[in-house]
């Protein structure tokens, strides 16, 4: 049975909403004058602290999905598992060669590259590699392998990395984010260690076959409420899941804010319970066709993610470098990169702006990108034969 049209439309719509989101915390990260980290609740304020949590949304969501779709595609291509494994192998290792050139250099806009950075499309990357190994087991074995993962993963985070032996390079790897100094004056930054997000994205091929069930709007939202109950039922206690217990604040939002404040790197599992139930939650409610005001914009930049992915730095970058220059600032950080400090970062807080201007240069970007989203995708539409496109 192949899913219908409708039924893809909510995963892509799904995507294509964190991707708007994503490129918030992008243009943040270029725009902001916050001299200080918005989760940090001894510094931050409620509009900071949420425009950067609402965006912890974006990770979970990628793996998720990517995922899905995978378990999705053996249906509308009719794959074996082999051809699928093949497939996840090419687009991985794409994936990883991407993050390590065209992705860094976005970022950087330097040719030094005595320094790599390991993000989200790293980590999607070989976690499509693993899942291209997963997929040739029975699903029962998949599934064990994603809980064990997700789940136990927390119960390690008392174990140190020593980034001077091979393994603790391979637990940087793996699970501390950090860097490998591979060679005298060579490293690798590494922010996205693959535990557990190879179990966030083998979970969602596993969960796959509730994509083609007629109720899946139900099963969705339950899926949501659960993930959230679960999050509470181990957070209030302080019982397991996050490395960082919360506790009462100077006000009741802020203790709220302490509750829901945990670990994205590596992702604990409190993090993963609340983000995927918001998620899930979400996915039902794209299931509903009232949504027509948002439904185009969000399916145009859904269907086509790694393309809007890499316009977005690009432009993003851009547009700070040439604020900056227009301004008569220094413009010298914005090419700057080091082990040490492998992303541009804004000297002072004159050279940025506050959070309205943010949100503004966000809104100017998604109207720029947008049209280019709408054109690549009829594109890739008109031309489905042409098997490259797939890769954007």
């Amino acid at each position: 049975m192949s899913p219908s049209m409708h039924r893809l439309e909510s995963i892509d719509m799904m995507r294509g909403f964190v991707m708007v989101l994503m490129a918030l915390d992008h243009t943040r990260d270029y725009f902001s004058n916050a001299p200080f980290d918005p989760v940090d609740l001894s510094q931050t304020n409620a509009a900071y602290f949420l425009t950067r949590w609402i965006t912890h949304l974006c990770a979970p969501t990628f793996m998720l999905l990517a995922g899905a779709g995978a378990f999705l595609s053996t249906h509308r291509k009719s794959l074996t598992p082999g051809q699928l494994s093949v497939y996840l192998a090419s687009r991985g290792l794409w994936l990883v060669v991407l993050e390590l050139t065209l992705v860094r250099f976005g970022w950087t806009f330097n040719w030094d590259y005595s320094y790599a950075i390991g993000q989200v499309i790293w980590a999607l990357g070989w976690s499509m590699l693993a899942l291209a190994v997963l997929v040739l087991l029975p699903r029962w074995a998949t599934a064990v392998f994603a809980v064990l993962l997700i789940a136990g993963h927390n119960a390690f985070d008392g174990i140190p990395a020593d980034n001077t032996r091979l393994s603790g390079w391979l637990w940087i790897f793996l699970h501390q984010p950090g860097t490998i100094e591979y060679w005298p004056g060579h490293a690798l930054n590494l922010f996205y260690p693959l535990i557990p997000w190879v179990g966030v994205m083998a979970a969602g091929y596993c969960l796959g076959p509730v994509f083609l069930e007629p109720n899946r709007q139900t099963i969705l939202f339950w899926l949501g409420l659960f993930g959230i109950a679960l999050f509470l039922l181990l957070r209030l206690g302080n019982l397991y899941g996050d490395p960082q217990p919360w506790a009462p604040q100077k006000n009741g939002l802020f203790t709220l804010f302490s509750l829901v404040n945990f670990q994205k790197y590596p992702p604990s599992l409190l993090y993963l319970l609340m983000m995927l139930g918001l998620m899930f939650i979400g996915l039902a409610l794209f299931e509903s066709r009232s949504l027509r005001l948002i439904r185009q914009p969000l399916l145009t930049v859904g269907k086509v993610p790694l393309f809007f992915y890499l316009l977005h730095i690009y432009l993003i970058h851009g547009a700070a470098l040439a604020v900056t220059h227009l301004r008569g600032l220094p413009d010298a950080w914005l090419f700057a990169g080091s082990v040490a400090h492998p992303f541009p970062a804004v000297p002072a807080p004159e050279y940025g702006y506050d959070l309205p201007a943010v949100y503004g240069v966000w809104l100017a970007a998604l109207v720029l990108l947008y049209p280019l989203c709408l054109v690549f995708m009829r594109i890739k539409q008109r031309y489905r034969h042409v098997a490259w496109l797939s890769y954007l």
